[in-house]
């Protein structure tokens, strides 16, 4: 209902036993939740990359207390996924 309220569209697909509690419910249960599944892949598509930056230590824990080092060990970060990923496209 808070997602209706701001015109945000469900990206996340309802769960089963979720929507059979809503079933159950009858009237009272609201309408079931609709999902782009477009959105959904592009959702998982950056999560995964998201996992793939925390996976160094100073991303996931903050460790650089300024804004300037802590997005320059980002940039690091992701041209080290992004060799990795070359290097496997042509190797």
């Amino acid at each position: 209902s808070y997602l209706r309220k701001r015109s945000i569209k469900a990206v996340i697909p309802e769960k089963k036993d979720q929507a059979a509690n809503r079933k159950r419910k009858g009237r009272r249960g609201g309408r079931p939740t609709c999902h782009d599944g477009d959105l959904y892949k592009e959702r998982n598509t950056v999560e995964r990359l998201i996992n793939k930056l925390k996976a160094w230590r100073g991303i996931a824990t903050r460790y650089d207390k300024t804004p300037e080092s802590y997005l320059a060990g980002l940039h690091l970060r992701a041209s080290m996924i992004w060799i990795n990923d070359l290097l496997k496209a042509t190797g």
